[in-house]
């Protein structure tokens, strides 16, 4: 008969290829918050979170910078002010 392989010994990890892993690592963003976390990095630096980030906080606010809206109202109007071009003939 043959032998009987241990599972174990076929699919066993590769050892010292994994990076230290740090149970309190800490985020600190640029608006003061401190948030601490497991990571692979011991200290992380990041410009915005979920504190002061304006969709999470409410203050969300749409500018309409190009002014899009005023764009399509003027062309609109243009666009109803003319006469049109055919002359009357339909096609069939």
């Amino acid at each position: 008969m043959q032998e009987c392989l241990n599972i174990a010994t076929l699919f066993t990890m590769k050892t010292d290829i994994h990076p230290p892993y740090f149970t309190k690592a800490v985020i600190t963003c640029a608006c003061g918050n401190v948030i601490r976390v497991g990571s692979a990095k011991e200290k992380l630096d990041v410009e915005i979170c979920a504190h002061c980030h304006p969709f999470y906080t409410g203050k969300e606010k749409l500018i309409d910078a190009a002014g899009r809206v005023q764009k399509f109202q003027k062309r609109a109007s243009l666009a109803a002010s003319q006469k049109p071009k055919h002359k009357g003939k339909t096609r069939k």
